[in-house]
């Protein structure tokens, strides 16, 4: 059975997760991976990052605190597939994931309609796959793939 990692920052890129979840087929162990908030509701098969955010004094800390709790994360489930749809907390799984030969497949944003997303703009660089939702999109991000809303 095929192990499947689902990663986002929290907020609306964890919603879209959510939807995403919901689509995939029971043959697959699925798993995720999100940053730790006030208003998180522990869940079965739910990792937890530290919430991050560029503008904090302690960012780096955090930052490089997370990429060793990914690092454990990823060696523990070893999954086959890494699907995220952003934002910061999500560059380091994805750089990771794709480091261990992982497939990564990127979710741009549905919000984003005319311009790319900063964690987007590396991970197009590495990522196995990388989907947009509007057309208008495919001029940041030639060789990806747009299917439309998915959500």
């Amino acid at each position: 059975m095929k192990t499947i990692l689902l990663t986002s920052s929290s907020g609306g890129h964890f919603e879209q997760l959510s939807i995403l979840k919901k689509h995939l087929s029971s043959e697959y162990n699925v798993f995720i991976l999100t940053e730790k908030t006030e208003y998180t509701n522990e869940e079965n098969n739910t990792f937890y990052l530290n919430q991050i955010n560029r503008k904090q004094i302690n960012f780096i800390y955090k930052f490089l605190k997370n990429r060793k709790i990914i690092k454990k994360i990823l060696e523990k489930l070893n999954p086959d597939v890494v699907i995220s749809t952003g934002a910061l907390a999500t560059l380091s799984v994805c750089r990771i994931a794709h480091k261990m030969n992982k497939k990564v497949i990127f979710i741009e944003s549905f919000a984003k309609i005319n311009s790319p997303t900063k964690t987007g703009k590396v991970v197009y660089k590495f990522a196995d796959e990388f989907i947009v939702q509007w057309p208008e999109m495919l001029k940041y991000y030639p060789k990806a793939k747009c299917f439309g809303g998915i959500y």
